[in-house]
């Protein structure tokens, strides 16, 4: 039996980590092996990808150079975690995926969605999650958690400016309502017990 693949994806502040503990939480409950992991990162080489992507050293990386990266770091994850655990019957949560590639580089920086997925498909034979978990709050709501969360110290990509977050936000609209097989769009304002509900309603078909 093989496993299933989820990821959770949105903006900054929208609660991915907690949700994806949750959800792992209440899979492993039912019996499942659950592996958790997050984009970029999960295996040694993408991590260390994920440190030079998010350092707030130096002038950064252009929007092709971190689409390159990003895309590099998915492939060692891919190869090396993802596939493998599916494989075995395990179901894999992970915090961010392919579509944010999409949304940050592609709709927030202006790279084209096929330039993107184009990479994807190089370096991670194109694969997509059996479910995209979407979560969605307004912009004031996440830019209050940012203020708990962060403080004065975003990471280089979290700390761009609200036209770019904007744009991100769009994006991910836009791939739900093209792929509404793929996607689960779940309301995350509320108290996380609140918003857990949810994305277990949402994911009612595809849990055992």
């Amino acid at each position: 039996m093989t496993g299933r693949f989820i990821a959770l994806e949105g903006g900054e502040g929208v609660g991915k980590s907690t949700q994806g503990r949750l959800l792992a939480e209440a899979l492993r409950a039912r019996g499942l092996e659950v592996v958790t992991t997050r984009e970029p990162g999960g295996t040694a080489g993408a991590e260390a990808i994920r440190a030079m992507l998010l350092s707030t050293e130096g002038d950064g990386w252009g929007a092709r150079a971190e689409a390159l990266l990003f895309a590099a770091a998915r492939a060692d994850h891919v190869e090396k975690l993802i596939r493998p655990a599916v494989a075995r019957g395990a179901w894999v949560v992970c915090d961010r995926f392919v579509d944010s590639s999409r949304a940050y580089q592609g709709g927030g920086s202006g790279l084209s969605d096929d330039e993107v997925m184009a990479l994807h498909r190089i370096g991670s034979e194109g694969l997509l999650p059996d479910v995209t978990v979407l979560l969605t709050v307004a912009p004031e709501v996440s830019a209050a958690r940012l203020a708990l969360r962060d403080g004065d110290t975003a990471d280089r990509i979290g700390g761009r400016g609200a036209a770019y977050h904007a744009r991100v936000a769009a994006a991910f609209r836009g791939f739900a309502e093209a792929e509404p097989k793929r996607f689960a769009v779940v309301d995350a304002e509320g108290a996380p017990e609140e918003v857990h509900a949810r994305i277990i309603a949402a994911l009612i078909g595809v849990l055992p």
